[in-house]
Formats: structure tokens, sequence, C-alpha cells
């Protein structure tokens, strides 16, 4: 199937009207029977998020791959479905960025005369309905009459346009604009066939320091004229043009008989002659064989998960979430395992798959441990590339974009990243090293000469136990400051002291794991009380900014109510503080408006929940659309009812739609789509950093996982619900392999050793899971 327009104006609130009451809508009888008869691409549609700020892509990529050849339209990520025109079909996307990111080397199709060198000039409009998009692939159709299509290898886009019968058939490669800062670049034609470009560009929310992309574009027969523009100025007949300023190339084809052109675009973040290689590599094959190709890379990764049961919109917004779950981290080595490490220096991937491209504060929660389950061999790839970082630089990365750190977010994401993969068993080998690594992370700060910020507040959370926050203080490097958000700074620095401890401990490090242990209740040292919640300290320790928790300054993109839950490590201590499980079960209907909820659980998600994309302050409630709060609706499984994560979470997957708005928030490089595809097959990652899964019913009757052998002996784990439906949604008992299991949670070894865990469901809660030593136990 391909995905046009016919759902143009389904917004989120229509669209999640299909599913009032619940997401476990009944099933219709053709998705109730066995797994979707025909190709599992065919559910998936990459319009969902390209509106309302999911900052998505509808563009061509293939899983992992270095190249995602997308249109943008204008809007500072890329394309916004809103609007009309494509400014250029670019080389690199990252999905769900929340600012400019990529957009490298925008192509586009003309005809006529070149005039305009500015693509927000040379703008071509085009209507929606003319587009089709499915996995590593996508077609539009431009008001000049032209139709383009793309689709991707690993490392190179490729174009195929088809133009009117013209003497001027244009392809314009604009190397100087993109969707952040374009530092300097350069274009030359290289001979009748070939383009090649170099890019430095710089920025990702903030300036950082710069990177360079490498392309060379290769068409598939020669043209019979070309030239290069710099700023304003274009010249026929012109080879070269470099430096600062806009700089650009264009072909022209007759295509009075032959109408099609097609190209073929290889990157490198390596050198040109990177570019080049990766062309011979995977470049000289025909469009339709590369769409095929690209294709068969997505159903073999959907089809490692078979959803039975569910609506017919369920499974779309299931599948099109897991194949957004798959577009990132990137590979970021050459074909012949060239990579450019962060000290900028070349060095060659041995043994290992480079990757690049951490959204870390967003992944660590979700998207991590589903690629941990579904991808454990490029998810061990991912975790040796930010060792490497580490080994190359100095310093573990925050937020890291292609060659270089951005430092954007707060805390210290890397931590349960990594103790994540070890946990999972997928850094056998490198398990000291990435103790070591990890260990300088977090008892030390990067000095002034390095990118890095870290832990930036470090010095001051180990003498006083917390990080001060210091409102209007200067940033001393590029990117975010912890010191701005000293709160949620050090709820996270607890968290990922918490998750090394244990990894020490498990190394023989005994020492260390109790000095970490001890940290990580520092929580308790920004608790207030006199309101009892979480609030920020200043330098002195006096508590700062309102009183009032939806009020309060120092939490980086929420409140203290958003915040308060963030304790996975020690849920029951957290508990404790604020009065016991009554106490806190009070607090947590309140914050989720359970009584609406269950009233109406979609109008409670989108109008009660959900209050801007952006808009994540001033707030006492759940967001449902923004990474702090991902994991509380399984709080309930720490205050002896259970039962309440699976009314939260499914009224909180209402909100995935299969609609182009159908995206709660940014979806941070699949990170909220990780959300959905796990709280969907009811097995969540409750402390990130462990291998703890907490349990809620599934939205299907029925998940397969298809597993690998290496890291899962079984080669696969079925998740059952017999029955599931939007009144028979309470769970009433659970059993793996046949055996009762009373706990509101597995483990990764359950996991591995286990073949099936089942759900006896009913249509009231019972006393499943509701015995304290059925939580989720605390991180010792």
């Amino acid at each position: 199937m391909y995905w046009t327009q016919r759902l143009r104006g389904a917004g989120t609130a229509v669209a999640a009207a299909a599913l009032i009451g619940g997401a476990l809508a009944a099933p219709t009888a053709e998705a109730a029977g066995a797994p979707h008869g025909g190709q599992l691409t065919d559910l998936v549609n990459p319009f969902i998020g390209t509106e309302n700020e999911g900052n998505t892509y509808p563009g061509a990529a293939v899983p992992f791959g270095m190249v995602q050849l997308s249109p943008d339209t204008g809007h500072n990520t890329g394309y916004d479905h809103a609007q009309n025109e494509i400014r250029g079909f670019s080389s690199v996307h990252i999905s769900g960025v929340g600012c400019g990111l990529g957009g490298d080397l925008p192509t586009l199709p003309t005809t006529g005369d070149v005039t305009e060198t500015d693509y927000a000039k040379y703008a071509a409009k085009f209507s929606h309905d003319t587009e089709k998009v499915s996995p590593g692939y996508y077609k539009v159709g431009l008001d000049s009459g032209i139709t383009a299509e793309l689709t991707a290898t690993k490392r190179t886009g490729v174009q195929r346009y088809t133009f009117p019968a013209t003497d001027k058939a244009n392809v314009l490669l604009n190397a100087g604009q993109s969707l952040h800062k374009t530092v300097s670049t350069s274009v030359e034609v290289l001979d009748s066939r070939t383009i090649r470009t170099t890019i430095t560009g710089s920025g990702f929310c903030q300036d950082t320091k710069p990177y360079t992309l490498y392309t060379v574009t290769h068409f598939d027969r020669p043209f019979t004229t070309s030239g290069t523009w710099k700023d304003g100025t274009v010249t026929q007949g012109s080879r070269k043009s470099t430096g600062t300023g806009g700089n650009g190339a264009w072909v022209r084809f007759d295509t009075s008989k032959d109408r099609t052109v097609e190209a073929t675009t290889a990157i490198s973040y390596v050198d040109a002659t990177g570019a080049a290689r990766n062309l011979r590599a995977e470049g000289g094959k025909s469009f339709d064989r590369v769409h095929r190709a690209a294709q068969a890379s997505w159903e073999d990764r959907l089809d490692d998960v078979q959803a039975q049961g569910g609506s017919d919109t369920q499974r779309r917004t299931f599948y099109s979430s897991l194949y957004r779950s798959f577009l990132a981290p990137n590979i970021g080595s050459d074909t012949d395992g060239r990579y450019t490490g962060w000290d900028q220096k070349i060095h060659r991937a041995k043994g290992f798959d480079y990757y690049q491209n951490w959204s870390l504060w967003d992944t660590y929660r979700t998207q991590t441990q589903l690629l941990s389950l579904l991808a454990p061999r490029e998810e061990r790839n991912m975790a040796i590339s930010v060792l490497k970082i580490d080994e190359q630089s100095g310093w573990l990365p925050k937020w890291g974009y292609g060659t270089v750190e951005t430092n954007i977010m707060t805390g210290d994401p890397v931590t349960p990243f990594l103790t994540n993969a070890y946990r999972q068993g997928l850094l056998k080998g490198y398990e000291e090293q990435a103790y070591r690594a990890l260990k300088k992370n977090a008892d030390g700060t990067p000095p002034a000469d390095s990118p890095a910020v870290g832990r930036e507040a470090n010095v001051q959370y180990l003498k006083d136990g917390f990080a001060p926050y210091i409102k209007d203080r200067p940033h001393v490097k590029p990117g975010d400051s912890d010191f701005d958000h000293g709160a949620s700074a050090t709820l996270e620095y607890a968290l990922s002291d918490a998750m090394l401890g244990q990894m020490a401990g498990d190394l023989g490090h005994q020492a260390d794991a109790k000095r970490y242990a001890a940290r990580a209740q520092s929580y308790r040292n920004i608790f207030d009380p006199s309101t009892g919640f979480f609030r920020a300290r200043d330098e002195n320790g006096n508590f700062t900014g309102p009183a009032d928790p939806a009020q309060g300054e120092g939490f980086h993109e929420g409140t203290a109510w958003q915040y308060q839950w963030m304790v996975p490590q020690d849920l029951s201590g957290m508990v404790g503080l604020i009065g016991g499980k009554d106490a806190a079960n009070k607090r947590l209907d309140s914050f989720f408006a359970y009584d609406q909820l269950l009233a109406d659980p979609a109008k409670t998600a989108t109008d009660v929940w959900v209050n801007g994309p952006y808009d994540y302050y001033n707030a006492d409630k759940y967001n449902p659309q923004n990474e702090p709060d991902l994991i509380a609706p399984y709080t309930y499984l720490s205050t002896g009812q259970p039962w309440k994560t699976t009314d939260v979470v499914h009224a909180a997957l209402t909100l995935f739609t299969d609609t182009p708005t159908g995206m709660t928030g940014n979806d941070d490089l699949g990170t909220m789509s990780a959300w959905n595809v796990l709280s969907s097959i009811g097995v969540f990652p409750v402390q990130p950093g462990t291998d703890t899964w907490g349990l809620s019913t599934p939205a299907f009757q029925r998940v397969d996982l298809k597993l690998d052998r290496r890291y899962y002996p079984h080669g696969g784990f079925t998740v059952k619900a017999p029955g599931a439906s939007d009144t028979d949604r309470y769970i009433q008992s659970a059993a793996v392999d046949g055996t009762a299991h009373a706990k509101t949670y597995l483990t990764t070894d359950e996991i591995r050793s286990g073949r099936t865990l089942s759900f006896n469901v009913g249509a009231k809660p019972s006393d499943w899971g509701t015995d304290a030593s059925a939580a989720p136990p605390a991180v010792r």
C-alpha cells in the first residue's frame, strides 16, 4: 500500500474518537484472526507526525541508514504537512527533533531558465493529493508538471525525476542552504554526469562545533549543460563555486524524448573519497531495484513483530511507530569502515559498525530498550560506538550529532544508555572499558577545552548532594546548562548513580557500588517537606522559586508535578516521602485526572493532558508527549494499584493515530514511537538502565516477537491476552510458560528463558499485582 492524502484534515481528536473508551477497541473480523496477510510495510504511514510538531519526515530511508532523502517544505525541521511548497529533497534528516538539523544538499527539479538561487524563492508548489509514500519510497507530483520519486540505500539517496517534454529540464543542487547554519560550502562539476559538494554546517538549537559532510551525485545520463551559482549570481559553464555564502550547481537535460532522469547521491562524514567509495559500493542500480531492496529491508525488520487483534487504526499506528523506532541512530562509517571520530580524526571500525546521532536524554527511556530487544546486534554496535567517542574525544556524549557534541538537554543520559546495554548482555568484552568511562563521567566534569559539558554541575552535586539552580548564569559552552535546570539535573544524576552503582557491584567494584548507591538517594535532598514536592535549591542550599509545584523553576521541560515520579530507582522511597501509598495514589489520581479518564479516556488525553507540543510548564497534569513523564503511568505498579497503569496507558495510546497529526509531541529519534510499541506489547522498561520490564495489559490479543538467538536462545517471545478488549482489559492473573507470575514485572533473563507471557483478563480490576512484593524492586 502507498499512503496518499485521503486522510487529509482528519486531526487527532477525530481519529481518537474511533478509540473512545480506550485503546482496546473491539477487533475487526480481519484483525482478530491471523497476522496481516499482506506486507507489513502496507500498514506503515510515514506521514504520521508530519503535522503539529511531531517533526517526522515522510521521505526515503532504510533502517538506521546514513541517508534520509526527504522533502523540505520550509519548516525548521524539514517537512510540515500543513505547507504546500517543496524547497528541495535533501539527503539528511533526523526524525522528530525539536530544532533545525540536517537538510543538507536540497535538490530540486525545475524547468526553464535558472534565475533564482534562494530555495525559499524557487520552491515548487505541490498538492498532497499527488503524494504517495511507503517505507523506503516517496513520490510527489509538482505543479510544474514534474514527478519526483525518492528511494535510498544505507549511504545513498536515489532520485527519479520525470519531466515534461522540454530542452530545459534542470536539477538544482543547493550546497549553501540547509535546516541549520551553513558555515562554508563548495560545489564542483566533475564531468558531464557528476557533481561533488563539501558542506560544513553548525547548529542544533544553538551554535555548535562544525561538522563536514561530503557528497557526490551521479546522473544516469550526461547533462547537456551546467553551471554554478554564488549567492544570487548564476554563471553558466562555471565548474566550481566555493567559500562562505550560498553556493550551488545546476545541470540541464533535454527531455523532449527521454523524459526520465535518475540520480544517485552518496554521502560521507569522512572525506570525498569516502563518498565516492560509497557511491561505487551502493550505487549503479536502477531506481526500481533500489526501491525493492529498501522495501524488503523494512519488511524484514517489521516482520520481527507480529500483532494480532486490536483495531485497524491500532495496527497501523503500531507498525508505523515500529518503523520510526528503527530510523536512528544512524550508520556513521563508510563502506570501507572509516569514520570521523569526535577527535575529528579518521578511524576505521574493526569488528563493529560505527553509529552516530545520539539524542540520549530522549532515547534512554524507551527506544534504547526496544532496540536491545529487537535489534541487539545493532544496539551492541551502537554502545561500542559511544565508547569510541569517549576513547577518541576524552568524554562520553550527551546529545551528539554526526561528529560533534551539541550538549542539548541536561543530566547524565549516557549512563542509563550504557548500563542498559550492559544489563542486556550487549557489552561482553567491553564491560570494564564501559565502566571506566562511566565512572570518569560520573565523578568528574570535562575541562574547559573539551566541547562536552558532561555533568556540568557535578562539583556542587558531589559536595552538597544536589545540582544548584542558578538563574541567568551565562553558559560556558554551547548547548544547555545543568545549572539552568538544577532540580531536574539532580534527579537525572541520582537515577544514573543508581544504575552505575548496580553495574559496579556486578563487576566487583564494591566500594564504588556503595558510593553510587548512596548518591542515588540524592533525590531526597531536593524534596521540600513544606510543599511535598521536589523543588530547586540555589547555591546556598535554599529552596528557590515559587512554592507552587505547577509554577516552580529549575526543571527542564516540565514541572515538579511531572518530575515527582522520576525516581525509578527508588519509588518506594519516594512514596514514603509523600506519605505512603494512599497519599501517593491520591496524588497520582489527581495527576492523571483519573476519574475523568474512566469516564472518557480519549477526551481526557486530548483535552486535559495535552496542552500543545511545546507547552511544558505551568501544569499539574501528566504530559504524555514529553520524556520526563514517559514512565509515570507505570508508577501504579509500585503503589499497589496496577490496574490503573492499564487505564492510563491505554488512554495515552489513543493519542497515537494514523493521520499526519497522529504523533504526540516531538518523536525525538523514535522515543515516543518506541513508547507506543512497548506499551502496546504490554512490556515496558520501568527502570531505564536496568533489565526490569513493567507489565500492563497489551493493546493486542497476541504479539509474537522474533528475537535474535545469539542473545535470546528461544528465538522468540510471545505475549498473549485472549479476549482483551475495551471492556475486558484488566489483568486477573499472569503466567510465564504456564507458571503463575504474581509480579508486575519481568527481568530480561525471564524473557530469555521463557517463551510465553500470558494474561488472563476481565472486566473488573483484580488483586493481581497488588501485594507489596509484586512491585518492581528498588535498585540496590
